[in-house]
């Protein structure tokens, strides 16, 4: 069964501004360079109820999908992501008791119960270290990190992220499993980044 918007590989750039956290999703031409925007997205910071709306441009006149937090105070209770029409096609949430030492996440769509984890376990504890020592220059130490994610029942691949070396956080995504609508991918892949220290 192949998800209804299903896209094999794309990339999320992030911009930080004083307010918000604004991400870009790109499809990823064939030869690996980026092609066409797919979906812009922002993140209000220290936001209570964590919400995510997807638009179709930065315009932000056309909102495609979207996803929120089912509680306010509850991290464990997991996020839902919305099509257009706000219908459910999937959620994720933290394994926090797995996240302790090597950040863990459940991800649910159609057909598809997956269980992702950070790739290195050395990079994941240097990581949480980090976070109590000074901020040198302003500017943190730009983790390169990546997540695998795999089918519970199968073993097999679902989708993996993986973080780039550059000043601002960018990612590439590839989703072999034709079961998992880019949408749910790609919400799951925002989560990644404006989710990790919560």
């Amino acid at each position: 069964m192949t998800a209804p918007m299903y896209v094999p590989s794309f990339f999320m750039k992030q911009r930080i501004t004083m307010m918000v956290n604004q991400y870009e999703l790109i499809a990823a031409n064939p030869d690996g360079s980026e092609g066409h925007v797919l979906a812009f997205a922002q993140q209000k910071r220290m936001a209570l109820k964590e919400q995510v709306t997807f638009y179709a441009d930065q315009s932000k006149s056309q909102a495609v999908f979207s996803f929120k937090a089912r509680k306010k105070i509850d991290l464990g209770a997991g996020y839902d992501v919305f099509d257009a029409n706000g219908q459910a096609i999937g959620w994720f949430k933290k394994d926090f008791g797995k996240s302790l030492l090597r950040s863990s996440w459940h991800l649910s769509a159609p057909g598809v119960e997956a269980f992702g984890t950070e790739r290195n376990h050395t990079i994941a504890v240097v990581r949480r270290l980090w976070q109590f020592v000074p901020v040198i220059g302003d500017i943190p130490l730009p983790f390169i990190f990546h997540f695998d994610f795999t089918d519970n029942a199968s073993s097999q691949p679902v989708m993996s992220v993986e973080r780039k070396k550059s000043i601002r956080d960018r990612y590439t995504v590839h989703v072999p499993d034709q079961r998992v609508d880019f949408r749910v991918a790609a919400a799951m892949t925002v989560a990644l980044d404006a989710l990790q220290s919560r």
